[in-house]
């Protein structure tokens, strides 16, 4: 009913409009014919002639009866209003100048030309301040309160140099748009990979999604800006509740990538879309998808720029705990040297200097002592062995890693097999890398796996890089809860030092997968460490 209450009172304010255009040429020609006569003294009969203004009255008459002269009014009264009110102006000059300033001259032909070109001279004068005025009472008059279409350009290219968010400048945008082109509403769709969603609209419409791939994601890409028949085939959604509306809509792109749509209505019996409007919309799409790319650019770079910080801070954090980690290895070192074969080396220095003093009073004891010591000198060798073992193991230096993780197999808690699938050699630092961070999996899966599971290191190359994994079939436990345990966050240290990357995966009565990877270049395949 609303809509109906509409139509008619455009068609009463159109049926006006003709009625004041018919007014307005009568009385302009009255006038005009009026001045001739009194300056030139022509024609001889003003009525005949001026009553001919009143045939204006017959297109109002016509208006009546026809709905596509009567939805013209605007069209036409707004320019006849501007050349009618330059008619009158000029003539009112005229008459002021000539005839009002004539009687102060003489009345010779010198007199008459000089003060008509002074005349001229204020028209022209006089002609651009008065057209603007009247265009602007034209569109008041006609209903056309909107703004130019070349305005939203100049709009919103100034809002885009300035620090804007993006969301509210889509939102000044939409409304710039049906203040100056649909009246009926506007829009803005934005997204990518063929997916868009409605983001701003004016008046508010509910969110919407439109999901384009194949050819109708090459066609909309493509397109320039297009109307009703073109959206009823490839963009139908687009069409959903402006029934009645003529639309126009410019697909938003960025080399050769769909960013967007901008969609603007006007009712279907109002003025028609014109050139000017789609070279409007054709450019301010440019420009939008020049933002929206824009805006994806800083996205990402944000999104770097925190990868960046976050990684800054692991790596912080991982230098000192590697510091840490040096200087608790080494108080371990000097307290298995102090405790262990210091201690042993300190008996056997004491029991070297009893066995020299009884060694002429009792030799039987000697011999005892000297057995004894010699089991003591071989505890030490041992045990100074696994030390060393611990700091950095002889057969990772000189067979790499499949002879050293075989061997620290055998002396791990739970049942291991090794597969070692290649038979290079890597730089030094990264062999050790990656049996430190087996050795450190084995032990940790010998403290929890759990008595009857059995443990599998496996080593190979994959993609350019070291692939290390270490797995057992017992209790397993959850990662989530278990968090960064320091052994865990040992192997990720290592592994992050080369740059790569370590996985842990498990569950409750699964086991435990500890999957590690380090990228290794050309440089280093292949060298050892031969010292």
């Amino acid at each position: 009913m609303s809509r109906l209450d509409s139509a008619r009172a455009r068609a009463r304010r159109d049926l006006m409009l003709w009625v004041a255009w018919s007014a307005l040429v009568a009385v302009t020609a009255a006038a005009a014919v009026w001045v001739l006569h009194v300056l030139l003294d022509m024609p001889g009969q003003l009525v005949p002639w001026a009553l001919g203004g009143l045939l204006g009255a017959l297109v109002a008459f016509v208006a009546l009866f026809s709905a596509r002269v009567r939805h013209r009014a605007a069209t036409v009264f707004a320019p006849t209003l501007v050349v009618c009110g330059l008619l009158l102006m000029v003539l009112a000059v005229y008459l002021v100048v000539v005839v009002g300033l004539g009687d102060g001259v003489d009345g010779s032909e010198h007199g008459v030309l000089g003060l008509s070109i002074v005349a001229g001279l204020v028209s022209v004068v006089l002609a651009g301040p008065v057209r603007g005025r009247l265009r602007e009472l034209a569109r008041g008059v006609a209903g056309r309160g909107r703004r130019p279409a070349r305005t939203v350009l100049e709009t919103f290219g100034r809002r885009m140099s300035r620090a804007v968010p993006m969301d509210e400048l889509l939102l000044q945008l939409t409304e710039t748009l049906r203040s100056t082109i649909g009246p009926l509403g506007a829009e803005v769709w934005t997204g990518s990979d063929g997916v868009l969603e409605r983001t701003v609209s004016v008046p508010e419409q509910p969110r919407a999604r439109i999901a384009l791939a194949g050819p109708e994601l090459a066609a909309v890409s493509s397109a320039r800006v297009s109307g009703n028949a073109w959206a009823e085939v490839w963009l139908p959604h687009v069409l959903n509740g402006r029934a009645g509306s003529t639309m126009r809509i410019a697909p938003v792109t960025h080399l050769g990538k769909l960013l967007g749509l901008l969609t603007v209505a006007r009712p279907a019996d109002g003025p028609a879309f014109i050139d000017d409007d789609d070279r409007v919309l054709t450019e301010l799409a440019r420009q939008v998808g020049l933002a929206l790319h824009n805006v994806s650019l800083d996205t990402a770079l944000q999104a770097s720029l925190d990868e960046l910080k976050e990684r800054n801070a692991e790596l912080q954090a991982s230098r000192a705990r590697i510091v840490a980690a040096a200087d608790a290895s080494r108080r371990e070192i000097e307290r298995n040297l102090h405790d262990g074969a210091q201690q042993h080396l300190v008996a056997l220095a004491v029991k070297l200097g009893l066995a020299g003093r009884i060694a002429a009073d009792d030799p039987a004891s000697v011999k005892l002592m000297l057995a004894e010591m010699k089991d003591e000198v071989q505890a030490t060798v041992t045990e100074v062995r696994e030390l060393a073992h611990g700091i950095y193991p002889p057969l990772l230096r000189d067979h790499g890693l499949g002879e050293a993780l075989r061997n620290a197999a055998n002396r791990a808690t739970l049942p291991t097999t090794v597969d070692v699938q290649t038979d290079r050699r890597f730089g030094a630092e990264a062999e050790a890398a990656v049996y430190f961070c087996c050795l450190e999996a084995l032990q940790n899966a010998g403290k929890h796996a759990g008595e009857a599971a059995q443990a599998r290191v496996s080593i190979a190359e994959q993609d350019g890089g070291l692939v290390f994994e270490v797995s057992d079939d017992g209790a397993g436990f959850d990662p989530v809860a278990v968090g960064g345990g320091h052994g865990f966050v040992n192997m990720a240290d290592r592994v992050g030092a080369f740059g790569g990357t370590l996985v842990v995966d498990s569950a409750p009565g699964r086991g435990a997968v500890v999957r590690g990877t380090l990228p290794v270049s050309e440089a280093s395949i292949g060298k050892g460490d031969d010292t």
